[in-house]
């Protein structure tokens, strides 16, 4: 009996058995525990990121890159392919993502689920690139798996993943780690196959998006650590050959090449949007933003809260305290890796500071003053510094894995649990917009857009408010403010298009924004019953473009009003001779028949029915202007 009892206590089920076996089997090999952990990368990945299905495309670059480009509604055809290679569209030379999303369009359509889904995919993958890339280069398992984790689902990558039109992003980082996997391959035994690999790589990364631009320099800090490749202080025993270093450097010049003519493309694509930016804030005012967003970047590595799709720019608003205090801290920051004598801590430091070189905003393009899309890269660096370094404390201290296993899972976990809901403010744009509200100050930016929103969605009043208030914490230049007039006149805002467009008077000698102003004047004051001012406006709209068609309009139907029928043929003829359409043959034809002129009278009615595509609406809209 006594044997009997005690045989199940000391000898396990066979279920049990079957369990232990599987779990020794499945990590029996280097090679088996790395693919089930990429396994394990990428089921963690689509399971936090699974709420993109149900996004939307948003009102800001996805319109230009998918949902209104009739080249990417084209599918992926020859011709596309030659437009992708050609164009400068969306002030960007980046062909391979242009590719990727006409092969969206052919696969899923106008259906934002698929498009989304494949950032995710791409998310995934680069996770499990990251992974792959630490522990063959540092031969660190379980510390390259936190940091691809935490690269996998930190809350700043969703802006990157979840925004449709930052395909480009996901796809150049896609590249970038391949060309770094080549590199260790090509560092091992360099040849001139090899070396021709990483090459390629990096071009189609660049054909990707430009801000993969720091690879040389990258790969030369890679040299350093963890490859060591530095012929002064290579470790013994290393998997890759060392080199001095004027040859390491002259190894990376067919790449800097390659940068070099990617630049050169990147700043032709992007002129326009370079000069503007230049002439709107001065170099004292981008340095300055420069130093306080790399703080603020830092801030949001490890305290990802109140994220933002937009962080408009302080321009000259900044405080010296700000500049200076952010200053200092990158300085303190800088001496203490080096007089920690880390090679893993400077290397990651100097990778998040060089990598963001060129999004850090000394040259700047657009109005934000830091993106959380442009951390998709540079975060990895401070990832790893975070995670060695307190790997070799546990070490030092004496900690045992299994409780070292406790901080990481917390700061996965953290991170994780913020981004589904990250994911969800971009539902859709109004609700995007709403939340940047609310987590951002003065936001000029998400004012305009949350507007436009409101405006498709037939909201003026609300639209209206939004567009004001971008403009009170925003010095909009004179077209944008006569775009606001415009719109304030169509939904009888006269007063705020009256002020607006004065404004664009007093501020500017640029002739289109003039007339625009004049015949928005014009308008105004037709409806305000000021009829000399109004023709006057007009006049002086059709001094700068004598083909002004809203000017000859107005100045027509002035003249009508008065019984000046004559006067109104002559308008009303110039416009049809501008714009020969339903509308404005149905004017013309009604000045002639009231001025005795039957015949040319019946001729233009009839060429107003030949042309028309909505008979009904054209009459309704003639009958409305003559009448009103």
């Amino acid at each position: 009996m006594g044997t009997i009892s005690v045989a199940p206590a000391t000898v396990p089920s066979a279920p049990a058995n079957e369990a232990n076996s599987a779990t020794l089997a499945l990590f029996s090999s280097a090679r088996k525990r790395s693919a089930v952990l990429s396994l394990l990368l990428v089921l963690i990945t689509l399971a936090f990121y699974n709420g993109v299905i149900h996004n939307a495309f948003i009102n800001v670059d996805d319109n230009g890159y998918v949902t209104e480009n009739e080249h990417i509604h084209a599918g992926l055809t020859p011709a596309t392919v030659r437009w992708a290679l050609t164009t400068f569209e969306c002030e960007n030379w980046h062909p391979l993502t242009w590719v990727s999303h006409a092969l969206d369009w052919q696969l899923f359509g106008k259906n934002p689920a698929g498009h989304h889904y494949m950032s995710v995919l791409l998310h995934a993958l680069n996770a499990v690139l990251l992974f792959m890339l630490l522990q063959s280069a540092t031969g660190f398992t379980w510390r390259s798996l936190t940091v691809a984790l935490l690269f996998a689902v930190h809350p700043v990558n969703v802006e990157s993943v979840a925004w449709a039109a930052e395909r480009k992003n996901v796809l150049s980082m896609l590249f970038f780690l391949l060309a770094m996997l080549a590199y260790g391959w090509y560092a091992q035994h360099p040849s001139l196959r090899r070396y021709a690999s990483v090459a390629l790589l990096f071009a189609l990364a660049l054909m990707a998006k430009p801000q993969v631009i720091t690879l040389p320099f990258v790969l030369l800090l890679w040299d350093f650590w963890p490859l060591q490749r530095f012929r002064t202080s290579a470790a013994v025993g290393t998997r890759f050959k060392p080199a001095s270093i004027q040859w390491l450097i002259l190894e990376k010049l067919p790449l800097l090449l390659l940068s070099a003519g990617d630049a050169l493309l990147t700043m032709r694509a992007q002129h326009n949007a370079l000069r503007s930016a230049v002439k709107g804030y001065p170099l004292y005012a981008r340095v300055g933003n420069a130093l306080v967003s790399y703080t603020r970047y830092v801030g949001h590595a490890f305290w990802p809260l109140h994220l933002s799709p937009v962080y408009s720019h302080p321009g000259e608003a900044l405080h010296l305290w700000q500049v200076v205090a952010s200053g200092a801290f990158l300085a303190a920051t800088t001496a203490l890796v080096i007089a920690s004598r880390k090679r893993y801590l400077l290397i990651g430091w100097l990778w998040f500071l060089g990598i963001l070189v060129p999004m850090i905003g000394i040259v700047q393009v657009g109005d934000q003053a830091m993106a959380d899309r442009y951390a998709y890269i540079p975060f990895i660096g401070l990832f790893w510094m975070a995670t060695w370094a307190v790997a070799e404390a546990s070490e030092s201290m004496r900690v045992s894995d299994r409780w070292l296993a406790v901080p990481v899972c917390l700061a996965v976990a953290g991170a994780a649990i913020l981004t589904p809901r990250q994911v969800g403010y971009w539902h859709d744009s109004e609700t995007l917009w709403k939340y940047a509200l609310t987590v951002t100050d003065r936001n000029f930016i998400a004012h305009s857009y949350l507007a436009q929103v409101l405006t498709k969605e037939d909201k003026h009043e609300e639209a209206i408010a939004e567009y004001i208030q971008a403009e009170q914490l925003h010095q909009y230049p004179p077209i944008e403010i006569g775009y606001f007039a415009d719109y304030e006149l169509r939904h009888e805002h006269i007063s705020g298009a009256v002020k607006d467009a004065h404004r664009v008077l007093q501020g500017t000698n640029n002739l289109a924004a003039r007339e625009m102003a004049y015949r928005d004047l014009g308008i105004a004051n037709t409806k305000l019953g000021r009829a000399s001012e109004a023709r006057e406006n007009f006049n002086q709209a059709l001094q700068i473009d004598p083909h002004d068609l809203y000017a000859l309009l107005g100045l027509g139907l002035l003249s009508y009003r008065e019984g000046d029928f004559a006067r109104a043929v002559e308008f009303f003829s110039r416009t049809v001779a501008s714009d020969a359409s339903d509308f404005n043959y149905l004017l013309l034809a009604t000045a002639l028949q009231k001025s005795g002129h039957r015949a040319e009278a019946n001729t233009a009615y009839e060429q107003a029915r030949r042309v028309s595509s909505d008979w009904p609406l054209a009459q309704k809209k003639a009958n409305w202007f003559l009448t009103d």
